[in-house]
């Protein structure tokens, strides 16, 4: 099979998270290249893509999402099929535990590249595969196939939750009308905004900032009252009875 290196820039801005830069970084170019014929010559682009990732990755992504206190979309892990950028990507190995694939490949004298990052403790994940799994996996031998039943659980309420998000961002809009959001429970405001965020503008707010904008749904009961907050990588502002998602903050001449 034939080999692509693609290089990227994955340096992180400030307060942004080095492990989500590099995965942003990463499906940028997987994009990229499938749609330059995926590495094969041929010149034809190709719209699906497999990921080697495997149970023990999909653990490691649980643990993580727990460390952060992460909500269902978290501990859902990663999906064995998902679209992302404009592809279909698949995980046909989530269900094999890392140690039956080594072997397998050793069997076969098949080498492999060990990615040269994987032993730096400064990495959450790293240390996650270092001392969490193989304690686990003394504690609990069944630990991998009863996570992957709760990420299961998880996964199933969080496409609930979708469907219930997509229902209601068809009733506020895209942009959302402040004055419509009011009308839902705050669950469903919050279930609703991290929605179109993700969405329409590819972002998630973190718990704290959620729990901020929908403090200024709440509070906004007149026309004068300014929403202006920092929401992920960009800002959420009010504009009329809109919310709006900038990339950057707009010019003060653009708020209303």
């Amino acid at each position: 099979m034939p080999l692509r290196v693609h290089r990227v820039d994955a340096r992180h801005a400030p307060g942004d998270s080095p492990e989500d830069a590099a995965r942003r970084a990463r499906y940028g170019a997987f994009a990229e290249m499938a749609r330059e014929g995926g590495g094969g010559g041929e010149g034809a682009a190709v719209q699906s893509i497999a990921l080697g990732h495997h149970a023990d990755d999909q653990i490691e992504t649980l643990l993580l999402a727990l460390s952060r206190g992460a909500g269902l979309p978290g501990l859902a892990s990663m999906p064995p099929h998902a679209k992302r950028n404009g592809l279909d990507i698949h995980r046909p190995l989530l269900a094999v535990p890392g140690a039956d694939i080594r072997e397998w490949l050793a069997g076969r004298d098949l080498p492999w590249i060990e990615d040269p990052t994987n032993g730096d403790a400064r990495y959450t994940r790293n240390r996650i595969r270092s001392v969490l799994l193989p304690a686990l996996e003394q504690a609990f031998p069944q630990f991998r196939a009863t996570f992957a039943r709760s990420i299961g659980h998880a996964a199933q309420a969080q496409e609930l939750l979708g469907e219930l998000a997509a229902q209601d961002l068809e009733t506020t809009g895209s942009p959302p009308r402040i004055a419509t959001l009011q009308t839902l429970s705050p669950a469903r405001q919050a279930n609703v905004l991290r929605h179109w965020l993700m969405q329409a503008h590819g972002c998630a707010p973190s718990a704290a900032q959620l729990d901020q904008l929908l403090g200024q749904v709440r509070a906004c009961t007149t026309r004068g009252h300014r929403i202006h907050l920092k929401v992920a990588a960009g800002f959420i502002e009010r504009q009329g009875d809109f919310l709006h998602w900038y990339n950057a903050p707009p010019s003060p001449k653009t708020l209303l």
